[in-house]
C-alpha cells in the first residue's frame, strides 16, 4: 500500500539520543570530561521542544538517555516516560566505546541501566553506544550489552567514517551473534545506495547538512531497499542554534555541529508529517512478526579493516 507520493506505508523508527551540546564526541578534545558541569546545561529545555513537538505531531519514539544527565535532571527523564515514551540507555559518559577498557564499559553499562530503571521504574531493553562507536574494534561489547539484560542494540552503522562504521555489516535489523553463541537484536543505523556508494541518511548531522528533499529521497529509498523501516536519529542540542559555541573546536568539527542548527526543527516537522513514526521496539515487534531474522556472525569481522 502507498501513499499518496508513492512511499510505502510503514511505521519508521524516531529515536533521541539525550546528551547535551558539550557532550559529544567531536568536542573531546576541547573539553574535558571532569568540566562538564562548568558548561551551561540546556539538555532539558531542547528535549521538552522535542517533546512539545512529538505531542503536537501525535508521534512516540526511543529516548536514548545518558546516565550523566538522567543523574541530574530525573524529572526530564520522568516526563518523557510518562508521555508514553520508550527509554532506552545511551550509556554513561559519552567515551567511545573503543577507547575504553571492557570492564569499565561494564561498570557504567550496568551502572547506567539501574539508573535509568529506578528514575522510571521501567524495564530498559535498548541501548545505542555513543558516537554509534560499536566497530570492529569494540565488538566485545555486544556480549557486555547481552549480559547486562538488554534486548537490541542500535550502535552499529554500515558506513565508512573517521570516528565509527562497520562496512559490510548487515543492513536489516538482525541478530547480531558474538563468541560463545551469544546473541542480541541489531538494528543498523540508515543508509542508503547513491552513485555507487552507501551514503549514512539516518539523520543528526546528515539531517541538518543534506537538502531536505535529498534527505527525504534517500530515507524512502533506504527503506525501499532493505523493505523495513528506517530509523532516523536526532539530538536535543540540534535544535538549538543559541548554544554556546565550543572554543577551539576544529573546522571539521564546527561544520558538523553547528550547520543549519535553526533549519532542524523546521525540517524536523517537515519530517513527521511525511513519514509515520513508533519506537524501535515496536518496529523490531512488527518486524519480527513478519519476517525471520537473518543471523550475522560478528566474530568472522576483521578488526584490521575499523
Amino acid at each position: 500500500m502507498l501513499n499518496k507520493e508513492g512511499q510505502t506505508l510503514m511505521k519508521h523508527a524516531l529515536t533521541v539520543d539525550v546528551e547535551d551540546y558539550f557532550q559529544v564526541s567531536a568536542f573531546a578534545s576541547n573539553i574535558n570530561y571532569e568540566d562538564w558541569p562548568k558548561w551551561q546545561l540546556r539538555v532539558e529545555k531542547n528535549t521538552h521542544a522535542l517533546l512539545e513537538l512529538f505531542n503536537d505531531k501525535k508521534v512516540k519514539g526511543t529516548f536514548f538517555i545518558l546516565g550523566w544527565v538522567a543523574e541530574r535532571c530525573p524529572e526530564l527523564i520522568r516526563t518523557i516516560a510518562k508521555q508514553g515514551h520508550e527509554i532506552a540507555s545511551h550509556g554513561m559518559t559519552h567515551q567511545l566505546v573503543y577507547n575504553q577498557k571492557p570492564e569499565t564499559f561494564k561498570q557504567e553499562t550496568i551502572r547506567s541501566k539501574a539508573l535509568i530503571e529506578d528514575i522510571t521504574g521501567q524495564h530498559v531493553t535498548g541501548y545505542r553506544a555513543a558516537s554509534y562507536s560499536v566497530t570492529p574494534n569494540s565488538l566485545w561489547a555486544l556480549e557486555t550489552l547481552i549480559d547486562a539484560g538488554f534486548s537490541y542494540d542500535s550502535s552499529i552503522f554500515p558506513v565508512h567514517h573517521d570516528r565509527y562504521g562497520m562496512p559490510g555489516s548487515p543492513l536489516n535489523i538482525h541478530i547480531a551473534k558474538t563468541v560463545d553463541n551469544k546473541e542480541i537484536t541489531e538494528f543498523p543505523l540508515t543508509s542508503a545506495r547513491f552513485l555507487g556508494r552507501r551514503l549514512p541518511v539516518a539523520g543528526g548531522g546528515y539531517f541538518r547538512i543534506y537538502p531536505y528533499f535529498f534527505t527525504k529521497l534517500m530515507l524512502g529509498r533506504a527503506a525501499q531497499e532493505v523493505d523495513q523501516p528506517f530509523i532516523f536519529y536526532l539530538h536535543p542540542w540540534e535544535v538549538d542554534p543559541e548554544q554556546p559555541r565550543v572554543p577551539g573546536a576544529s573546522k571539521l568539527s564546527r561544520f558538523r555541529h553547528y550547520t543549519n542548527l535553526k533549519r532542524c526543527m523546521p525540517r524536523l516537522s517537515r519530517l513527521l508529517d511525511d513519514f509515520s513514526f513508533t519506537t524501535v521496539e515496536t518496529v523490531i515487534s512488527d518486524y519480527k512478526s513478519r519476517k525471520t531474522l537473518q543471523t550475522f556472525d560478528y566474530t568472522q569481522i576483521n578488526t584490521q579493516d575499523a
